[in-house]
């Protein structure tokens, strides 16, 4: 990898997106089903277009890739990320449905327009030869990473989730107010401050990838050269 570069450069951005991607692609229903009480269906709806999105955006990515290079594609797309992720850390108890639908099909959006490009520039580093290795080990690298950054991101969660109640709990206490009536309210809350907590964790790691972005350059496939056996074998 050392003699590679923006291969491992491309990896390391990848680790990062993989870890926000899965992890928000997991607290976003939590937050749906557990804060607003949406059915699962409709959480599951919510996400639906995002998923479109990814999908419609593929090959226009890669004609903006052969057009821009990878840098302009990644700091447009993590800055959208950043921003998208920053607003998914300050919702409320009264978020509207559509409001999140519209942020998180942005944010897709977003993430469609680096993890193409960011690959593609890294594998172009590598010889022609070394290119199954090259992807063996960038699926590897994003299916391990975005489930470790989903448990942690999760344990964040459940962690701040914890905290927020018993500190609710105990100034209810104080104030001489029957916390076994307001138990249900104060699990919403304390979810809501959970999911918030963990978005801006998983902002702040999305910032990390933009900064890495910074030291991307874009790189010239090597060209393919066939060996004087392999044209005297083609002309027989």
């Amino acid at each position: 990898i050392y003699k590679h570069p923006m291969f491992a450069l491309a990896s390391a951005v990848s680790i990062v997106l993989s870890i926000v991607l899965f992890s928000v692609m997991l607290l976003t229903p939590l937050y749906v089903q557990k804060v607003r009480e949406i059915s699962p269906f409709h959480a599951g709806l919510l996400m639906l277009p995002g998923a479109v999105v990814m999908g419609l955006m593929s090959p226009i990515t890669g004609k903006l890739f052969d057009k821009y290079g990878p840098r302009a594609l990644a700091y447009t797309g993590l800055t959208i990320s950043v921003v998208t992720t920053y607003f998914l850390s300050r919702l409320q108890l009264d978020t509207g449905y559509y409001y999140l639908m519209m942020l998180y099909t942005i944010r897709m959006f977003g993430m469609s327009m680096v993890m193409m490009p960011i690959m593609t520039n890294g594998m172009n580093s590598l010889p022609m030869k070394s290119n199954p290795h090259g992807t063996a080990m960038n699926n590897t690298l994003q299916q391990v990473s975005g489930a470790i950054g989903s448990a942690l991101l999760l344990t964040i969660m459940t962690n701040r989730l914890e905290q927020s109640a018993t500190n609710q709990a105990k100034e209810l206490m104080a104030s001489g107010v029957d916390i076994s009536a307001m138990k249900g309210e104060i699990e919403r809350t304390a979810m809501l401050d959970g999911v918030n907590h963990a978005f801006f964790i998983s902002t702040l790691i999305t910032l990390g990838a933009l900064i890495l972005a910074l030291f991307i350059k874009r790189v010239v496939p090597p060209k393919f050269e066939p060996s004087a056996d392999a044209v005297e074998e083609f002309k027989k």
